[in-house]
């Protein structure tokens, strides 16, 4: 039989034996919590988890070319536009004084002849050549620029306002040559004038485009000058070129290689016109 003793003795070294598998298991379980999160880090976040998990922002989508330019296009597109009006409005101008100054020349020398009644008290023209010259000269002077942008082959030959200005001092005297100078006939005067006008793009130009423009636009304007004579608008003396005189062409030529180099300074430093795409 045992002793009492005995009975007390088990009985304390079972409780102390579960008192002590208490920190045992606890630490246990702690390890295993521990190694199911590493896990998971390592692995990846559960589906419950990830369904449980608010969504994140998303990261910021890169803007494309397109949306970004968008701001500098129309600013760039503005500020194309503005330098093509101030462009436009000093060529004009131009157009217009060289027209009341040749024009006198040519009236003062009874070389044209308007009908009274169109006669400016002020500068001996009629009322309709400062305009029309006017738009005529913003043309070309904005053409010429553009040509060449589309040729590709950018005028590079004395671009410099000095050799504008000296160009615009050759095409008034080759003008007030053709009204003061007096030849045995006009064909001696047409030569001369021709040669000092090939000489003036030769000295001012020298680029394909300019004298291809040049023949153009003395074609077209030799042109409508013989329309507008033979409809009685106005007419020239001593006329042996059907309605006007044979050396007006060299007049033309010269005058659209001085405006095309006026316009070009003009153009220097101006953006390049923006694209649609």
């Amino acid at each position: 039989m045992p002793r009492l003793d005995d009975h007390f003795w088990s009985c304390s070294c079972a409780q102390g034996a579960r008192h002590r598998g208490r920190p045992a298991a606890r630490a246990g379980g702690l390890a295993a919590k521990v190694g199911e999160m590493i896990t998971s880090s390592v692995a990846g976040p559960s589906p419950r988890a990830a369904h449980s998990a608010p969504d994140a922002d998303p990261a910021p989508r890169p803007r494309s070319p397109g949306e970004g330019g968008r701001g500098g296009g129309s600013g760039h597109a503005t500020s194309w536009h503005h330098h093509l009006l101030q462009r436009s409005l000093v060529l004009f101008s131009v157009g217009v004084v060289l027209a009341l100054v040749l024009n006198l020349l040519q009236v003062q020398r009874n070389v044209t002849l308007f009908p009274e009644e169109v006669i400016a008290t002020i500068f001996s023209s009629a009322w309709w050549v400062p305009p029309c010259c006017g738009t005529a000269a913003a043309v070309v002077g904005l053409l010429y620029p553009c040509i060449d942008s589309h040729l590709g082959e950018p005028h590079k030959f004395k671009r410099e306002w000095a050799s504008v200005m000296r160009c615009v001092a050759v095409f008034v005297g080759i003008n007030h040559a053709s009204a003061k100078l007096d030849f045995a006939n006009n064909v001696q005067l047409s030569l001369t004038l021709a040669a000092l006008s090939l000489g003036l793009w030769w000295t001012f130009d020298r680029s394909r485009s300019g004298l291809g423009l040049g023949i153009t636009i003395a074609f077209l304007a030799t042109l409508i000058t013989q329309l507008l004579v033979y409809n009685g608008v106005y007419q020239y003396t001593s006329p042996d070129f059907l309605y006007i005189r044979s050396w007006l062409p060299c007049i033309f030529f010269s005058g659209g290689v001085t405006v095309g180099n006026i316009g070009r300074q003009l153009a220097m430093g101006v953006p390049e016109k923006p694209h649609s795409d």
